[in-house]
């Protein structure tokens, strides 16, 4: 090797060493720094950002040092880096606006009033950089400065709409009014924005009330606007938008429906609002929604969908609230029948098709004729897999109804080996389990559930992990065979809808077993029947006794739940409801249904942005 190589080799070698001891150096500095700083303690801090600011002068380690250097009072060395920074930033006005602070600080009124009189004077026609402009004052809460910025700024770039800044001020300065002007007028130049519009109308305002200041003085606004000669639609958009937003459905209904003859539309609006109205369970605005789009004729697009989305309002009405007559069930098997004579009978409307044999077989005594609609619905060309799956599985419950759990049980197995790892298998799986568990077969119905309990589908996870739990508490000891065949077979009986005959049951186990555990599972049981019988008031009092005789047990959080959502969901009562959700997310924290009951909370509350711990 020879001498220059030699010399090369040793200048490489020094070079890494000096590189990586600096380099060392430099993060035992940052180190040092932060943790001082972490610790309040910025005296000793400083020598350390002084270092870093000087290695690398960035904006992050200048905030640091000049933080340190004013902490200190070292207000010489502090303006004259920060004068520095503005020398070697001329775009960043952050630098500018914090000099005219630092002069504020440390009361040097003159001087203060001159930096931000530069600032003013010398706004550029750049639309982005008076908007850095304004945010870096709005940061430092000098409003009217900030205002005056925009103000220059926007006479210097006339052509671009600084609405959303306004807009911002005004939210920020406690001017409601003035900030849903600006919204507005954007909204009226530049239509596409009507999402980002709601968006920032939404968050800054309480428009979960009808009744709100705030919401009257939105519709007040929208109201103005979309009644003048030549309006646009999109503030009729806005106006229906902000009732569905207070839930005032009629209201909703009265505008879109409005709006759609104004244009001559197809009745998308209408539909839109009507699947709306479902999704929060306000049936009759729903029914008129589509009965309104059903009357422009079966040519339009949506006709179809309206269609099914009537029928689907009373399935709802019938299944949900359970709320009925013969009559009433009559006349919507007749609604029905009636839609698939004028739609066929299909794969395209398989949907009706399995809607209409559940109401057949569920609430109409017609369990016959809902096998026979579905047995011939099997053979309709172009099913797909997972149709037939659906099929089946309501072949299987209907046989469950009539007695038939064996048959029931074949179709079960069916649909899970074909779908062993979809959410429908799965449910197969469970259903079949209970079955089994119907039948007195516990050890095999337990042995199916665990299986469950790793579902993917939480629901079907959380119903396995349930009824395996219940399994396990009261089945083992030869005393407690007769009371859990009882209570197996009188759940049974209540699928079947013979109520009668499983609370003869649940008050045999009573009677002979009077200390046995499985008490507050008859409780919530006999709840439950009273709930699928719509006698909701018989339901509240048979979860209020469980909670009072039970309330450490396993049922009582379950309990709970039923009696918020009934309240919410059915009784229509928001305080009540709440006051239950609340109990059960502070009193049973482990709860599966407690992350719910703090999201019903929040909701019936109209709270924003609340963390899951602030009830």
């Amino acid at each position: 090797m020879g001498k220059r190589e030699s010399m090369r080799l040793l200048l490489m070698f020094l070079f890494i060493v000096v590189f990586f001891s600096a380099r060392s150096q430099s993060e035992t500095d940052i180190q040092l720094a932060q943790h001082y700083y972490v610790s309040g303690e910025l005296d000793k801090a400083l020598p350390y950002y002084e270092k870093i600011y000087n290695s690398t002068p960035n904006k992050a380690n200048f905030s640091r040092y000049f933080e340190c250097l004013t902490a200190t009072k070292d207000n010489k060395t502090a303006e004259k880096v920060l004068k520095k920074q503005i020398n070697q930033n001329k775009n960043d006005f952050d630098y500018k606006v914090m000099l005219a602070e630092f002069y504020e600080n440390t009361n040097d009124v003159i001087k203060s009033e001159k930096a931000y009189k530069e600032i003013l004077e010398n706004i550029p026609d750049n639309p982005s950089q008076i908007i850095a402009i304004y945010q870096a004052l709005v940061a430092k809460q000098k409003f009217d400065i900030a205002k005056a910025a925009l103000d220059k700024g926007k006479k210097l770039a006339s052509y671009y709409p600084f609405n959303f800044q306004y807009a911002d001020l005004y939210a920020q300065t406690g001017k409601k009014k003035e900030m849903i002007e600006e919204y507005l007028n954007y909204l009226e130049a530049q239509p596409g924005t009507i999402e980002s519009i709601e968006a920032a109308l939404s968050a800054r305002l309480d428009l979960s009330s009808g009744e709100s200041a705030e919401y009257l003085l939105l519709k007040e606004q929208v109201l103005g606007k979309s009644q003048k000669n030549n309006s646009s639609a999109i503030f009729s958009e806005l106006l229906i938008w902000l009732f569905t937003q207070s839930k005032n459905f009629d209201g909703a209904y009265t505008q879109v429906v409005g709006l759609d003859k104004r244009f001559k539309g197809d009745g998308s609006r209408v539909f839109q609002l009507g699947e709306i109205c479902v999704e929060n369970k306000n049936y009759a605005v729903a029914r008129k929604c589509f009965n309104y789009v059903l009357g422009l004729g079966e040519d339009k697009e949506n006709f179809v969908s309206a269609y099914k989305g009537l029928l689907n309002t009373s399935f709802l009405q019938i299944t949900t609230n359970r709320n009925f007559t013969k009559s009433e069930i009559d006349s919507t098997l007749l609604d029905y029948e009636g839609a698939l004579r004028k739609l066929g009978k299909s794969r395209i409307t398989l949907p009706i098709i399995l809607e209409y044999t559940y109401i057949q077989s569920f609430y109409a005594n017609q369990a016959d004729q809902a096998k026979t609609e579905l047995s011939q619905a099997m053979s309709y060309s172009g099913l797909t897999d997972v149709q037939r799956a659906q099929i089946k599985m309501q072949l299987a419950d209907i046989h469950v109804l009539s007695g038939d759990i064996w048959e029931a049980s074949i179709l079960y197995m069916q649909i899970d080996n074909d779908f062993k790892f979809e959410s429908i298998g799965q449910e197969a799986k469970y259903k079949n389990a209970r079955v089994f568990y119907y039948d007195g077969e516990f050890d095999y119905a337990q042995a199916q559930l665990n299986v469950l309990k790793e579902s993917t589908s939480k629901l079907i996870a959380n119903d396995a992990m349930q009824l395996s739990v219940m399994i396990t508490d009261n089945y083992g000891l030869d005393s407690n065979f007769q009371a859990m065949s009882w209570y197996a077979n009188a759940e049974l009986l209540i699928e079947q809808h013979n109520y009668f005959e499983a609370f003869r049951l649940f008050d045999s186990i009573q009677v002979n077993f009077p200390y046995h555990a499985l008490a507050d599972e008859i409780l919530f049981r006999k709840g439950k029947a009273m709930e699928m019988q719509g006698e909701w008031e018989k339901a509240i009092g048979y979860f209020e006794d469980l909670i009072k005789f039970h309330g450490q047990d396993i049922l009582a959080d379950d309990a709970l739940f039923r009696l918020g959502d009934i309240q919410e969901n059915i009784l229509n009562d928001k305080e009540k409801a709440l006051e239950f959700y609340r109990r059960l997310a502070i009193d049973y924290k482990g709860s599966l249904f407690s992350s719910e009951a703090r999201k019903r909370v929040r909701i019936l509350r109209g709270d924003k942005n609340v963390t899951d711990d602030e009830l």
